[in-house]
């Protein structure tokens, strides 16, 4: 198949190219590098099926492609609210750029949400079938709110179009190619601890996350596309269930790194989730997925990544 990705320079979108390449597809990368980098798919460049195109999905472009993964939007913090009224635009004007494309061409179109559409969650583990307790105007809601409006276009254009529409809902994911500045706690904990510092933990650290392994999450990804179900259409959470505060994490890094760990305490930003978990019986039943990649083993390959990319030496344990 010819198949678009946006934010395919990304750090998910990255190894989704790397993926469906593998698989004998024809990928068209398509990214403005906001947040995602040359780098990341350099290793693509001599494979005569990938084609690489610097562009913004704010603003129109047409190609005839089968399939569109819609990527783009930046992911973190620290990115999403450097310029929040453009996180806004990439979500909802990308989209209806998207929509627009899938529709005229008759592709098949996944959006890539997230578990933030779920706020700081009132119900735990959260099902797709939770609308979320979200904060419409607070720092955070130019990514939540965006998702949010992006997940409703893609219903209304399958409803009223007959679009083949696919939605997931992006839990923590972690791995190879994470940016080191970009304030996730993964990529911060393990630079930090690689650079002999200590870890920024904000609040007390009884906050959870589960993290789920990139590899993993691509998997699920590519079978939620290629599926066909009754309800396919309507949002599947991707993530590992299993749960994490932010004091275990310290810990879990703190061995994969081989490092004493300190930890640093912060105040904890606002509308920051104290719970966050998938449940992900959906997927399982859907399309017959559930997460492989255990958390200390996934730290290992994101610690040697990290220890490369930054030039630290990650100090051996000795054996016993």
């Amino acid at each position: 198949m010819r198949i678009l990705v946006t934010g395919g320079a990304g750090f998910i979108g990255s190894h989704l190219c790397e993926r469906l390449l593998n698989e004998g597809n024809e990928v068209i990368c398509l990214d403005n590098f906001f947040t995602g980098r040359k780098a990341n798919v350099a290793h693509l460049f001599d494979d005569r099926n990938f084609e690489l195109v610097r562009h913004d999905v704010t603003e129109p472009i047409l190609l005839e492609v089968d399939q569109i993964y819609n990527l783009a939007c930046p992911a973190s913090p620290i990115h999403y609210q450097f310029n929040p009224v453009k996180t806004v635009k990439t979500s909802v004007m990308g989209m209806i750029n998207m929509l627009g494309m899938a529709k005229r061409v008759k592709a098949r179109i996944l959006q890539a949400s997230t578990s933030e559409v779920y706020g700081d969650p009132l119900i735990h583990p959260q099902t797709e079938d939770y609308w979320g307790n979200v904060n419409p105007i607070g720092p955070r809601s130019c990514y939540d709110e965006g998702k949010r409006v992006a997940e409703t276009l893609m219903m209304d254009y399958h409803r009223q179009n007959g679009v083949d529409t696919r939605i997931v809902r992006i839990f923590n994911t972690y791995g190879e190619r994470m940016m080191e500045d970009d304030g996730r706690v993964v990529s911060n904990f393990v630079v930090q601890a690689l650079r002999g510092g200590p870890l920024t933990i904000y609040g007390d650290g009884s906050q959870t996350r589960s993290f789920c392994y990139v590899s993993d999450l691509v998997d699920g990804i590519i079978r939620l596309m290629n599926t066909e179900a009754e309800d396919i259409h309507l949002p599947v959470n991707i993530g590992n269930p299993g749960e994490f505060t932010m004091n275990e994490l310290a810990e879990e890094v703190g061995k994969a790194t081989g490092k004493q760990i300190e930890i640093k305490h912060l105040p904890l930003p606002q509308d920051d989730p104290k719970q966050r978990k998938p449940n992900i019986e959906r997927a399982q039943k859907l399309l017959g997925w559930e997460p492989k990649v255990n958390l200390a083993e996934g730290l290992k390959k994101t610690v040697d990544y990290f220890a490369e990319s930054i030039g630290e030496r990650v100090l051996q344990k000795p054996a016993r």
